[in-house]
C-alpha cells in the first residue's frame, strides 16, 4: 500500500489497496463478530473501512465484489440458532475528523435540499456487543445478536439473566423491537477477571470481549452469572411510532424501563457537536466502561425516513470516532500472501506487541515499493527509509485491522541487515509475476493453474454474502482443494460432492477425519439447500472483478434473470453498439464494470463453460422487488435537468423503493424520462426515441408522492 492520501492514488494505487483492505477487514470481521477475539479496537477497524470507502468513492469502477462496504458483521458462530432481522441491523459510517462531520453534515442537507435549522442528537458509542429486544404484548419473546445484520444468534435466554432488561413492559407498542449494547463495565470486568483467574479459567483481554463471550454462551446459567450491562439507544420493527423525534423516542424507551445513557444531547449543528464530543472525550477515562467515540444522528424521525440508508449505513448517522495509538516492534519475518486475483502481498511477521489493548503480531507492508521506502512514482516515504527483516519498526493501528508499519528506527538496525527482495515469481505457483506499468502491485500470471488463486476464489464463492453454504468454509476448502478422493476444484464441483461420495465405496466422507455421519449429512444436506440461490447472490459469487456486492444487485433487479442478464452480455459481447450503450447506461455500472463482466462472461471466455456448468445445476431466483404494484414497478426511469421538491438522489432512492430501474443514460430500453429545468441532451433523445417525457409534479403524482 501507498502511504498517499486517497485523492492522490493512481487507479493502479487504489485497486491494490482495495485488495489489501478487503482481505484485512474480512479476517477482522470473523475475529471480533464470530470469535469474538478481535485483533483490533472498533476504531481502527471503522478507519479501515472509512479508508475503502474513500477509495471507492474516488473510484466506484474498482469496487469489488468482496467490498466492506456492503457488509455488516459476519456470520453466525455454530452453536446458536439464527434470527432473521424484521429490519436490518446496519453498521455506521465513521469519521475521524471536524471536517470530516461538517461533510456529514453538508451531505445531509444537500440530499434533502435543506437551508434551515437541522438538530442532531450526540451520544456515546458503547463499545460491546450489539443486541435486538422483541417484544410481543410488551413480553420479551426473542433476544438475537447483530450477526450479519441480516441474521443474528438467538440468545433469549442469556438476554433474559441481564437484570437491565426488562422482561416485561407497560405501556408499549404491541411490537417493538428495542436495540442497544450489552456491556461490562469496567470495575465487574476487574472482578470478572479475578474469579477467572482464582479458579483457573480462562481471563478476558477487555471488557467487550468479556461483554461478548458472557452473552454468547450455550448455559444461559454461565451468563447469569456474569455482571452484563444493557443500554438502549434504537429500535427496529414498531408497529406504532415511539416519537417523531430521535431524542423524543430515546426518553420514551428510558418511560418504558430501558437504561438510556444520560449523556445523549440535542445538538443544533456541527459546533455543538463537536463540543459535545470534546465534553465526552475529557470524561471517557471516569465513565466506568468502555466508549469508542460519539455518534450522531438527525433528531427529526421524518428526515430519517427520507434519508434512508445505503447498502450498510444509513445516511442520517455517523460515528464520530476516538484516535488510536502507536508502538515499536521487532520484525521477525516478511511472508509473500497470493490472493484471489494474484496480487502478492507483503505480511510482516512481527514480535507480538500490545497497541490499545490489543496483541499484534503482523502487519501489512503492502507492495515491494513500500518496503523499499518509496511510493510508486519513486519518491521516497519514510525519509526514504526501507523495512528489512529484524528491524525495530513503529506500528500505526488507526486505520488498518491488519496494522502497518509506520517508522523504523535505523539506530536499532543490525549490521548484518540485508534489503528485502520481492520474489519476481509467484510462491505458490512458480509462474511469472509480473507488475504492470503504473500498478503498484506484482501478480501471478498463473491464473486458476495457480493454487493460492483457485482456493481464494472458491473461499469467495462459499462466502457469507455469496453461497454462505454451512459447513463449508474456508478451512473445509483447503481440505476439499487438496484432497485425492473428494476433489474440489471449482464452484461446480461443490455441487457434484454428494453424488460423487456416493459412487465411492471406499472412504466415504463420513468415515474420514473431521467428518461424520452427523456432520457429512448436515453438510450434503447444505450443499443441497444452496442449488436455490438467488441471482444477486449468484453474480457476486461468481467473483468477477469490479461487480462488488451493489453492482450485483444493480444487474439482478435490472435483468431480473439470469438468462436475461447473459443474453445481455451476449448482445454487448463487442463493447459497441446500442447493446453496449445500454448495459452500460445501468446506473452504478460504468464501462469499467461492464467490461469486466462481459470479459468474464463472454461466451468465448475460458470461464464461461464453467460458469455454464454451474448454472445447470441450480434454480436461480429473482431477487425480491422493493415494490410490485406500483405504477412505476419493473420501468427503466432518467432522470435529467434540475429537480425543484426533491435532490437527485432523493428521487433515485424513491424510484428504487418502488421497483424502477434508474439509469443514468437514454436508450431505447428507456420507458420514462423525467425532465426538470435546464433538460438538455437526454431530453432531446426521449423525443427522439418516442419516449414518454414528464415534468416533476407529473412524477410525484405518478408515485403517490
Amino acid at each position: 500500500m501507498t502511504d498517499k492520501p486517497v485523492e492522490v492514488l493512481t487507479e493502479a494505487e487504489a485497486r491494490a489497496e482495495l485488495a489489501r483492505l478487503a482481505q484485512a477487514i474480512a479476517a477482522a470481521n470473523t475475529a471480533y463478530h464470530t470469535l469474538d477475539a478481535p485483533e483490533i479496537s472498533d476504531a481502527e477497524y471503522d478507519a479501515l473501512k472509512r479508508r475503502n470507502a474513500a477509495i471507492e468513492a474516488r473510484f466506484p469502477a474498482l469496487k469489488r465484489p468482496d467490498s466492506p462496504t456492503d457488509q455488516v458483521g459476519a456470520t453466525v458462530a455454530e452453536g446458536f440458532g439464527k434470527v432473521a432481522h424484521r429490519v436490518r441491523m446496519l453498521s455506521l459510517e465513521n469519521a475521524f475528523t471536524p471536517e470530516e462531520v461538517a461533510e456529514f453534515d453538508d451531505r445531509v442537507r444537500k440530499f434533502l435540499g435543506h437551508r434551515g435549522a437541522l438538530d442532531y442528537t450526540a451520544e456515546p458509542k458503547i463499545d460491546g456487543l450489539s443486541l435486538s429486544l422483541r417484544y410481543e404484548d410488551g413480553v420479551l419473546v426473542q433476544a438475537a445478536t447483530r450477526g450479519d445484520g441480516e441474521v443474528g444468534e438467538n440468545v433469549t435466554e442469556n438476554a433474559r439473566t441481564i437484570a437491565d432488561i426488562p422482561q416485561r413492559l407497560t405501556g408499549a407498542p404491541v411490537v417493538l423491537e428495542v436495540r442497544g449494547e450489552v456491556y461490562m463495565s469496567h470495575a465487574d470486568f476487574a472482578a470478572l477477571n479475578e474469579r477467572q483467574s482464582a479458579t483457573g479459567d480462562r481471563t478476558f483481554a477487555n471488557p467487550r470481549n468479556a461483554a461478548a463471550g458472557s452473552l454468547r454462551q450455550l448455559d444461559a446459567s454461565i451468563t447469569a452469572s456474569r455482571p452484563l450491562r444493557f443500554f438502549a439507544y434504537a429500535w427496529g420493527e414498531v408497529s406504532a411510532p415511539l416519537s417523531t423525534t430521535q431524542l423524543g423516542a430515546i426518553a420514551r424507551l428510558n418511560e418504558l424501563g430501558f437504561q438510556t445513557n444520560p449523556l445523549t444531547v440535542l445538538c443544533d449543528g456541527p459546533e455543538a457537536m463537536l463540543a459535545h464530543y470534546r465534553r465526552i472525550e475529557a470524561q471517557r477515562a471516569t465513565l466506568g466502561y468502555d466508549i469508542d467515540g460519539v455518534v450522531y444522528k438527525v433528531n427529526d424521525l421524518a428526515l430519517q425516513q427520507r434519508l434512508g440508508f445505503r447498502s450498510s449505513t444509513p445516511r442520517w448517522a455517523i460515528a464520530h470516532k476516538f484516535p488510536a495509538e502507536l508502538a515499536w516492534t521487532e520484525l521477525l519475518g516478511i511472508d509473500i500472501q497470493v490472493g484471489r486475483t494474484g496480487a502478492l502481498s507483503p505480511v510482516a511477521r512481527l514480535r507480538p506487541v500490545t497497541v490499545g489493548g490489543v496483541v499484534v503480531s503482523n502487519a501489512t507492508l503492502h507492495n515491494e515499493d513500500y518496503i523499499a521506502g518509496r511510493d510508486s512514482r519513486g519518491q521516497p516515504i519514510r525519509g526514504g527509509k526501507d523495512i528489512r527483516v529484524g528491524d525495530w519498526v513503529q506500528v500505526y493501528r488507526a486505520g488498518d485491522v491488519i496494522p502497518k508499519v509506520a517508522d523504523v528506527d535505523l539506530a536499532r538496525r543490525k549490521s548484518d541487515a540485508q534489503p528485502f527482495v520481492f520474489p519476481d515469481v509467484c510462491p505458490e505457483c512458480g509462474s511469472p509475476a509480473h507488475r504492470e506499468p503504473g500498478d503498484s502491485v506484482r501478480r501471478c500470471t498463473g491464473g486458476l493453474i495457480c493454487p493460492a488463486q483457485a482456493v481464494e476464489r472458491l473461499k469467495h464463492f462459499v462466502s457469507r454474502n455469496a453461497f454462505d453454504i454451512e459447513g463449508l468454509g474456508a478451512k473445509q476448502i483447503e481440505m476439499f482443494f487438496n484432497d485425492p478422493i473428494l476433489p474440489v476444484r471449482s464452484p461446480a464441483d461443490i455441487f457434484t460432492l454428494a453424488e460423487r461420495d456416493a459412487a465411492n465405496p471406499l472412504q466415504k466422507l463420513r468415515n474420514r477425519d473431521g467428518f461424520g455421519e452427523v456432520s457429512a449429512a448436515k453438510l450434503f444436506a447444505a450443499i443441497e439447500a444452496r442449488r436455490r440461490i438467488r441471482l444477486d447472490r449468484l453474480i457476486f459469487a461468481l467473483g468477477i472483478r469490479h461487480i462488488g456486492e451493489t453492482s450485483s444487485g444493480l444487474l439482478a433487479r435490472h435483468f431480473g434473470t439470469w438468462e436475461a442478464l447473459v443474453q445481455a452480455i451476449d448482445a454487448a459481447r463487442d463493447c459497441s453498439g446500442p447493446d453496449w450503450e445500454a448495459l452500460t447506461a445501468i446506473d452504478g455500472i460504468g464501462e469499467v464494470s461492464a467490461r469486466a463482466l462481459v470479459d468474464a462472461l463472454h461466451p468465448d471466455s475460458p470461464e464461461r463453460a464453467e460458469v455454464d456448468r454451474l448454472v445447470g445445476m441450480l434454480t436461480v431466483l429473482p431477487v425480491a422487488a422493493a415494490a410490485t404494484d406500483s405504477p412505476v414497478a419493473g420501468k427503466t426511469v432518467v432522470f435529467t435537468g434540475t429537480l425543484e421538491r426533491m435532490t437527485r438522489a432523493e428521487a433515485k432512492a424513491r424510484a428504487e423503493a418502488l421497483g424502477a430501474k434508474v439509469a443514468g443514460s437514454v436508450s431505447a430500453k428507456t420507458d420514462l424520462v423525467v425532465a426538470g429545468p435546464g433538460a438538455g441532451s437526454k431530453a432531446k433523445d426521449a423525443e427522439r426515441l418516442g419516449i414518454e417525457i414528464i415534468d416533476e409534479d407529473a412524477w410525484l403524482r405518478l408515485i403517490g408522492g
